[in-house]
């Protein structure tokens, strides 16, 4: 009977990024607690990537958090209209996070006679 080994996701190399910075973070921001949900997500269940896992629970010991806590507090910031990469503090009108999109022009200059 073989054992199985720890499976290798294909975006632990840059997970792996996230969860070091995570790790820095003394006060998490916005968007550090949403990327710590999301990997989260991403890791249950998974058979594999075990010190990325245990990275993530240290990283919501040293922040204070337990998996609750997060939740609540990723609920309660999409709730609010959070976009992944916004700034919350920029001012209003300001042009930081305040696009959506790739800002691709979709008409057809060529077809405009």
């Amino acid at each position: 009977m073989a054992i199985e080994s720890p499976q290798s996701h294909p975006l632990y190399a840059l997970d792996r990024n996230i969860v070091d910075g995570l790790l820095a973070a003394k006060e998490p921001t916005s968007g550090q607690m949403v990327d710590a949900a999301r990997l989260f997500n991403r890791y249950q269940g998974f058979p594999g990537a075990t010190d990325l896992k245990e990275d993530l629970e240290k990283t919501l010991r040293l922040w204070g958090f337990d998996r609750n806590e997060l939740n609540r507090r990723c609920r309660e910031l999409w709730s609010t209209g959070y976009l992944p990469g916004e700034q919350l503090d920029a001012q209003p009108g300001s042009e930081v996070g305040s696009q959506v999109g790739s800002g691709f022009d979709s008409t057809d200059s060529e077809n405009d006679a």
